[in-house]
């Protein structure tokens, strides 16, 4: 969900293009969306048992390292010079092992990566494709997603779209998939920015004329006829 070079692409537009300041936009947070997804919990679940399986086998392999070398220290003053060389590159080699098993398992590009990145896809395909229906309903022509690389130093309720794309996703209320009160920020880090004018509300609300004044109707006084 992390868009960072559309992010930019975004605010250079509202900041250069006439008229795009008239745009509406939109956030939502999809790390919130994606914790409310049964399909997310289950993926977790899967990694996390993964994890924990891999974790142990690394642990019993550490036990059994120790064993080997406890036993080399209690029976190095009866070795020969080549029995203790022989142990000694034994030891080694089981460092070696349980290291690169590790890294395997655990590193970057490891099978928990692989696996993580395979669990998630289709989580994050369906997410996209929610948001995607999202903008196109709302008539959005940004998405921010606060979950992103670039801080969000505000975040104004009325523009907050995360509970449409739950519905869309069947995880949301309809009651509240409403917009905020317009003018309430939420602060997420200091310092505080004041909120734009030019943006366009997305709650679609416009601002009323004022009522015109009905004319007074004036009566002319009737002239008498010449004798």
């Amino acid at each position: 969900m992390k868009n960072l070079s559309g992010l930019w692409l975004a605010l250079l537009l509202l900041l250069v293009v006439p008229g795009a300041r008239a745009q509406k936009f939109g956030w939502v947070d999809s790390e919130f969306i994606t914790s409310k997804m049964p399909e997310y919990a289950k993926a977790k679940a899967e990694l996390d048992a993964l994890s924990d399986t891999w974790q142990k086998e690394i642990e019993a392999q550490k036990k059994d390292l120790d064993k080997l070398y406890r036993t080399y220290q209690a029976e190095e003053v009866v070795l020969t010079e080549a029995m203790k060389k022989k142990r000694q590159d034994e030891i080694l080699k089981k460092e070696q092992d349980i290291k690169a098993y590790q890294n395997k398992q655990f590193g970057y590009e490891g099978q928990l990566f692989k696996k993580r990145q395979e669990l998630n896809k289709p989580v994050q395909d369906k997410v996209f494709e929610a948001c995607e229906k999202v903008a196109k309903k709302k008539q959005l022509a940004v998405l921010f997603d606060k979950s992103g690389d670039l801080t969000m130093l505000y975040t104004n309720p009325a523009h907050d779209y995360t509970e449409f794309v739950l519905e869309e996703l069947g995880l949301g209320a309809e009651d509240r998939n409403q917009p905020g009160p317009k003018g309430a920020v939420k602060t997420v880090a200091p310092p505080k920015t004041p909120v734009d004018p030019n943006f366009e509300s997305d709650s679609g609300a416009s601002e009323m004329a004022p009522a015109s004044k009905t004319p007074t109707k004036t009566t002319r006084p009737v002239k008498k006829p010449a004798k």
